[in-house]
Protein backbone atom coordinates (compact mmCIF):
# COMPACT_ATOMS: atom_id res chain seq x y z
CA UNK A 1 0.00 0.00 0.00
CA UNK A 2 1.43 3.27 -0.94
CA UNK A 3 -0.22 6.35 -0.44
CA UNK A 4 0.66 9.54 -2.71
CA UNK A 5 -0.94 12.98 -1.42
CA UNK A 6 -3.07 14.29 1.27
CA UNK A 7 -6.72 13.10 2.25
CA UNK A 8 -9.31 16.01 2.33
CA UNK A 9 -13.49 15.69 2.23
CA UNK A 10 -13.40 17.96 -0.88
CA UNK A 11 -11.10 15.99 -2.97
CA UNK A 12 -11.20 12.25 -4.55
CA UNK A 13 -9.21 9.60 -3.93
CA UNK A 14 -7.88 7.70 -6.45
CA UNK A 15 -7.81 4.34 -6.43
CA UNK A 16 -5.04 2.00 -8.32
CA UNK A 17 -4.03 -2.08 -7.69
CA UNK A 18 -0.12 -0.70 -10.00
CA UNK A 19 2.47 1.61 -9.81
CA UNK A 20 2.06 1.57 -13.26
CA UNK A 21 -1.37 2.48 -13.71
CA UNK A 22 -0.60 5.66 -11.75
CA UNK A 23 2.49 6.51 -13.91
CA UNK A 24 0.59 9.67 -15.51
CA UNK A 25 -2.25 10.90 -13.09
CA UNK A 26 -2.74 14.27 -12.11
CA UNK A 27 -0.02 14.62 -8.47
CA UNK A 28 -1.91 17.26 -6.89
CA UNK A 29 -4.89 14.58 -6.39
CA UNK A 30 -4.22 11.69 -3.30
CA UNK A 31 -3.69 8.58 -4.90
CA UNK A 32 -3.72 5.06 -3.29
CA UNK A 33 -1.90 2.00 -4.82
CA UNK A 34 -3.42 -0.85 -3.67
CA UNK A 35 -1.88 -3.84 -4.83
CA UNK A 36 -3.37 -6.81 -6.88
CA UNK A 37 -6.62 -8.69 -5.76
CA UNK A 38 -9.83 -7.90 -3.90
CA UNK A 39 -8.00 -8.64 -0.09
CA UNK A 40 -5.06 -6.10 -1.04
CA UNK A 41 -7.47 -3.41 -2.34
CA UNK A 42 -10.11 -3.49 0.63
CA UNK A 43 -7.45 -3.66 3.08
CA UNK A 44 -5.54 -0.76 1.94
CA UNK A 45 -8.41 1.60 1.35
CA UNK A 46 -9.98 0.52 4.79
CA UNK A 47 -6.91 1.51 6.28
CA UNK A 48 -6.83 4.38 4.36
CA UNK A 49 -10.67 5.84 4.60
CA UNK A 50 -10.25 4.63 8.29
CA UNK A 51 -7.25 7.08 9.48
CA UNK A 52 -9.51 9.94 7.31
CA UNK A 53 -10.87 12.22 6.31
CA UNK A 54 -12.97 11.02 4.40
CA UNK A 55 -12.97 12.03 0.51
CA UNK A 56 -15.37 13.11 -1.26
CA UNK A 57 -15.56 10.02 -3.90
CA UNK A 58 -12.84 7.12 -4.35
CA UNK A 59 -12.31 6.91 -7.95
CA UNK A 60 -10.89 3.14 -8.89
CA UNK A 61 -9.26 3.97 -12.18
CA UNK A 62 -7.79 0.47 -13.84
CA UNK A 63 -6.82 -1.77 -16.92
CA UNK A 64 -9.54 -4.15 -17.59
CA UNK A 65 -10.12 -7.35 -19.69
CA UNK A 66 -12.81 -7.30 -22.41
CA UNK A 67 -14.92 -10.11 -22.09
CA UNK A 68 -16.90 -9.39 -25.32
CA UNK A 69 -15.72 -9.20 -28.96
CA UNK A 70 -15.31 -5.22 -29.67
CA UNK A 71 -15.03 -3.81 -26.63
CA UNK A 72 -12.21 -1.02 -26.29
CA UNK A 73 -11.58 2.01 -24.61
CA UNK A 74 -12.56 3.66 -20.94
CA UNK A 75 -15.50 2.47 -19.29
CA UNK A 76 -17.05 4.40 -16.17
CA UNK A 77 -18.84 0.77 -15.09
CA UNK A 78 -22.79 0.45 -13.87
CA UNK A 79 -22.58 -2.60 -11.88
CA UNK A 80 -20.36 -5.10 -10.76
CA UNK A 81 -20.38 -8.08 -9.14
CA UNK A 82 -17.86 -10.99 -7.75
CA UNK A 83 -17.19 -13.91 -10.24
CA UNK A 84 -14.94 -16.18 -7.69
CA UNK A 85 -18.17 -15.71 -4.97
CA UNK A 86 -21.05 -18.27 -5.25
CA UNK A 87 -23.45 -15.97 -3.77
CA UNK A 88 -26.46 -17.97 -5.08
CA UNK A 89 -24.91 -21.18 -3.07
CA UNK A 90 -24.01 -19.40 -0.01
CA UNK A 91 -28.10 -17.97 -0.32
CA UNK A 92 -28.64 -21.29 -0.63
CA UNK A 93 -26.65 -22.71 2.04
CA UNK A 94 -27.08 -20.06 5.40
CA UNK A 95 -30.21 -17.88 3.72
CA UNK A 96 -27.54 -14.96 3.96
CA UNK A 97 -27.06 -13.04 0.57
CA UNK A 98 -23.39 -12.40 0.67
CA UNK A 99 -21.52 -10.50 -1.90
CA UNK A 100 -24.51 -9.59 -3.66
CA UNK A 101 -23.69 -7.44 -7.22
CA UNK A 102 -23.50 -3.68 -6.70
CA UNK A 103 -25.30 -0.68 -9.07
CA UNK A 104 -23.24 2.02 -9.07
CA UNK A 105 -25.15 4.08 -12.10
CA UNK A 106 -27.97 3.81 -13.97
CA UNK A 107 -26.20 2.85 -17.37
CA UNK A 108 -22.67 1.29 -18.00
CA UNK A 109 -20.99 -1.88 -18.56
CA UNK A 110 -21.08 -4.69 -15.90
CA UNK A 111 -17.78 -5.72 -14.50
CA UNK A 112 -16.80 -9.26 -12.71
CA UNK A 113 -14.34 -8.81 -9.97
CA UNK A 114 -12.12 -12.08 -9.00
CA UNK A 115 -9.06 -13.08 -8.00
CA UNK A 116 -7.84 -14.39 -11.25
CA UNK A 117 -6.27 -12.89 -14.01
CA UNK A 118 -8.12 -14.33 -16.74
CA UNK A 119 -6.74 -15.19 -19.44
CA UNK A 120 -7.93 -18.43 -20.79
CA UNK A 121 -10.98 -18.14 -23.54
CA UNK A 122 -13.14 -20.50 -22.00
CA UNK A 123 -13.45 -18.70 -18.82
CA UNK A 124 -13.41 -15.47 -20.70
CA UNK A 125 -16.55 -16.96 -22.63
CA UNK A 126 -18.43 -18.28 -19.14
CA UNK A 127 -17.98 -14.41 -17.57
CA UNK A 128 -19.27 -13.07 -21.01
CA UNK A 129 -22.37 -14.31 -20.39
CA UNK A 130 -22.97 -12.12 -17.11
CA UNK A 131 -19.80 -9.33 -17.67
CA UNK A 132 -18.42 -7.03 -20.75
CA UNK A 133 -15.34 -6.52 -18.71
CA UNK A 134 -13.00 -8.72 -15.81
CA UNK A 135 -10.50 -6.84 -13.41
CA UNK A 136 -9.14 -8.10 -9.74
CA UNK A 137 -10.13 -5.50 -7.43
CA UNK A 138 -13.38 -3.29 -8.66
CA UNK A 139 -15.90 -5.15 -6.23
CA UNK A 140 -13.12 -4.79 -3.51
CA UNK A 141 -12.75 -0.79 -3.66
CA UNK A 142 -16.78 -0.80 -3.80
CA UNK A 143 -17.90 -2.51 -1.37
CA UNK A 144 -15.14 -0.88 0.92
CA UNK A 145 -15.98 2.82 0.04
CA UNK A 146 -19.91 1.90 0.52
CA UNK A 147 -19.01 0.26 3.90
CA UNK A 148 -17.39 3.95 4.93
CA UNK A 149 -20.88 6.13 3.33
CA UNK A 150 -18.13 7.39 0.75
CA UNK A 151 -19.58 7.69 -3.13
CA UNK A 152 -17.59 5.36 -5.93
CA UNK A 153 -17.11 5.12 -9.37
CA UNK A 154 -15.29 2.51 -11.28
CA UNK A 155 -13.64 3.63 -14.54
CA UNK A 156 -11.85 0.48 -16.18
CA UNK A 157 -9.25 0.62 -19.59
CA UNK A 158 -9.65 -2.29 -21.73
CA UNK A 159 -5.86 -3.89 -21.17
CA UNK A 160 -6.57 -7.02 -23.54
CA UNK A 161 -9.27 -9.55 -24.96
CA UNK A 162 -9.12 -11.81 -21.06
CA UNK A 163 -8.15 -14.66 -23.72
CA UNK A 164 -4.83 -16.91 -24.05
CA UNK A 165 -2.92 -13.80 -25.04
CA UNK A 166 -4.26 -11.68 -21.93
CA UNK A 167 -0.91 -11.42 -19.98
CA UNK A 168 1.48 -10.66 -23.21
CA UNK A 169 -1.30 -7.90 -24.15
CA UNK A 170 -1.40 -6.29 -20.65
CA UNK A 171 1.97 -5.98 -20.60
CA UNK A 172 2.58 -4.20 -24.15
CA UNK A 173 -0.58 -1.51 -23.19
CA UNK A 174 -0.62 -0.44 -19.73
CA UNK A 175 1.54 2.46 -20.39
CA UNK A 176 -1.02 3.45 -23.03
CA UNK A 177 -3.82 2.56 -20.71
CA UNK A 178 -1.98 4.81 -17.75
CA UNK A 179 -2.31 7.33 -20.13
CA UNK A 180 -5.92 6.70 -21.19
CA UNK A 181 -6.86 6.71 -17.33
CA UNK A 182 -5.43 9.97 -16.80
CA UNK A 183 -6.78 11.80 -19.50
CA UNK A 184 -10.34 10.40 -18.49
CA UNK A 185 -9.74 11.49 -14.74
CA UNK A 186 -8.25 14.54 -15.75
CA UNK A 187 -11.51 15.73 -17.81
CA UNK A 188 -14.12 14.19 -15.73
CA UNK A 189 -12.79 14.97 -11.70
Amino acid sequence: MDLQGVLAPDRPLLVVALAEEAAYLDRSLPVLVTGMGKVNAASALAATLARGPLPSVVVNLGTAGALRPGLTGTHEVGQVFQHDLDTDFLRELTGLTVGAPLTLADDGPVLATGDLFVAEESARDRLAARAHLVDMEGYAVASTARLFGVPVRLVKQVSDDAGDEAARTWRESVDACARALADWARTRL
